[in-house]
This record gives C-alpha cells, sequence and structure tokens, in this order.
C-alpha cells in the first residue's frame, strides 16, 4: 500500500483542518517515507522506509 513505511507498517495520521470560522474539513498528515537501498536476506533491496527506522538503526544500507 502506498504510504506505508516497508518495516514497521506505520501509515499516515488523519484529523481535520479547522478554519478560523471553525470549518471542518478532512485531512491527513503523510509520514517521511525515504527511498533506501537496504539488505534483506543477504542480498540488497530497495525499501521505502519512514525517518524513524532509519534513525533507530532499524534498517542495515547496503555499502
Amino acid at each position: 500500500m502506498a504510504q506505508t513505511c516497508d518495516l514497521c507498517g506505520r501509515g499516515p495520521a488523519f484529523g481535520n483542518r479547522i478554519s478560523h470560522a471553525h470549518n471542518v474539513t478532512k485531512r491527513r498528515w503523510n509520514i517521511n517515507l525515504q527511498s533506501v537501498r537496504a539488505l534483506v536476506n543477504g542480498a540488497g533491496r530497495r525499501m521505502r522506509v519512514c525517518t524513524s527506522c532509519i534513525r533507530n538503526n532499524k534498517v542495515q544500507k547496503v555499502a
């Protein structure tokens, strides 16, 4: 599925956009996905990973 992390499965958060007149419309906060070459079962594979997984070293990058 689009806009989900391949490692942790995290996706967009949903909420409301509220104007000064208190009109309410739906909106979504997308996660920060980066395309990364990672080691999966000893082979390099391109994955879409969120930056929190990259920052917490949950992905092993290919040199």
